[in-house]
């Protein structure tokens, strides 16, 4: 990637938003922090309860238990999307986001796959089938996979420095829940069957073992973000980071909120796919809920700036803001700024509407369907829109050292076909 310098739709009030503090950069980086810790409390709050769910599952292979753990991982992508603006400016989130959210996946490392077996000459674990084998082959070294754990699913991440050997994370549980997603840009998401974890009536073999790595990627993951919550708690590296200086604290937010609008959301979860008529590209590909990790990725941005996060169990979390610190300056930026992010939900919420329809998002990529990439190419739209008003603002503060992340689908269109 390159840089460039520089709850749900009815409960966002998308009126003109009215500050009620001051714009103390103290308290505005303390309540930031404070809204990064409710958002990994949430987190690990919602992963605890996919873990009752997986049990079950594990224990009472059913249908219905399939469907109540897909449930579960649907409502913990509800406030882990909403953390992600806390990405990109803040390092201790960067060096640690990679482990529970990496995509996309080459889903064939961790269990069977339908298709080509062939070499893949980019990846030669593309088709490892970590579930199937209980030992493999790395740079001449035989790795021990007989039991499958949260320290052997660790340390497969990324196996041989390849990104795309995703071993870990809420995609690595959502590809065990829902399977491939094989109908490309028709409707439907993976159809994985219960009785893939049903040892007495056993489909896709392996189902012990299958269990197993669903059991221990959940508990990693409660495990990783335990220590988000930990980072951003009293005594955190993360809120330490943010808070210490006021101006490199203000850096970290502006670049967080620009780089995930931008680079991040726009580009490469968006316009890259869109480009390529792709549904590989979607974010939540197995289970087709990418319409709501592209609209609480937008919500997430607008807390930022807003200075206000709903919680799951509907409490706010709320205090002086990025919108007081811009107003301070300029209150014509600071209300347009939010006016442009209020665009951007109704734009987000547009392709959510659409989803719940019937109009899946891997059908809005489709060749052809000239209406659901309007809608895609609005939400881009607005998002490169709030995106300059960001970097005007952060010229408007004279914050040096905040660089936007870029994409090459928005920035250089030629090379993504090259």
């Amino acid at each position: 990637m390159k840089f460039r310098t520089a709850t749900l739709a009815s409960s966002i009030a998308l009126a003109s938003f009215s500050a009620a503090h001051a714009a103390d950069t103290n308290d505005v980086l303390t309540n930031y922090a404070d809204i990064a810790l409710a958002g990994y409390e949430d987190s690990l709050t919602t992963a605890k309860a996919l873990r009752v769910a997986v049990d079950a599952l594990v224990s009472s292979p059913s249908e219905a238990t399939l469907q109540d753990a897909k449930q579960a991982w649907l409502a913990s992508r509800v406030p882990y999307q909403q953390t992600e603006a806390f990405r990109f400016g803040n390092p201790t989130v960067d060096d640690w986001e990679g482990k529970v959210n990496a995509w996309p996946l080459d889903e064939g490392l961790i269990d069977y796959i339908d298709g080509d077996f062939g070499t893949n000459e980019e990846n030669p674990f593309a088709t490892a089938n970590i579930v199937a084998n209980a030992s493999l082959e790395v740079a001449g070294q035989t790795i021990d996979a007989s039991a499958i754990t949260p320290d052997l699913l660790e340390s497969l991440h990324e196996l041989d420095g390849i990104e795309a050997n995703v071993a870990t994370g809420y995609h690595a549980i959502e590809f065990l829940l829902w399977g491939q997603d094989l109908n490309g840009t028709e409707h439907g998401a993976g159809a994985r069957p219960a009785s893939d974890f049903d040892t007495a009536n056993c489909t896709g073999g392996n189902c012990e073992r299958r269990a197993q790595y669903l059991v221990a990627a959940t508990d990693l993951l409660i495990s990783d973000l335990e220590d988000a919550v930990a980072n951003w708690s009293a005594d955190g590296q993360g809120r330490a980071d943010v808070t210490a200086d006021g101006t490199q604290g203000l850096v970290m937010a502006f670049t967080g909120m620009g780089s995930l609008s931008y680079g991040e959301q726009a580009g490469e979860r968006m316009k890259l796919g869109l480009m390529l008529k792709d549904p590989e590209e979607e974010h939540d590909c197995f289970s087709d809920n990418t319409h709501n990790s592209h609209y609480f990725d937008g919500l997430g941005v607008r807390n930022v700036y807003a200075g206000r996060y709903v919680r799951i169990d509907g409490s706010v979390v709320s205090g002086p803001s990025l919108y007081d610190v811009v107003k301070a300056k300029d209150s014509v930026l600071a209300d347009q700024l939010m006016s442009d992010m209020n665009s951007t939900m109704i734009a987000l919420g547009d392709i959510r509407t659409a989803a719940e329809a019937g109009t899946s998002y891997d059908q809005m990529l489709a060749a052809g369907n000239e209406a659901g990439e309007a809608l895609v190419q609005n939400a881009i739209d607005k998002l490169v829109g709030q995106t300059r008003n960001i970097e005007r603002a952060v010229q408007l503060i004279g914050l040096d050292g905040v660089s936007v992340e870029g994409s090459d689908s928005l920035d250089n269109p030629d090379a993504v076909f090259q």
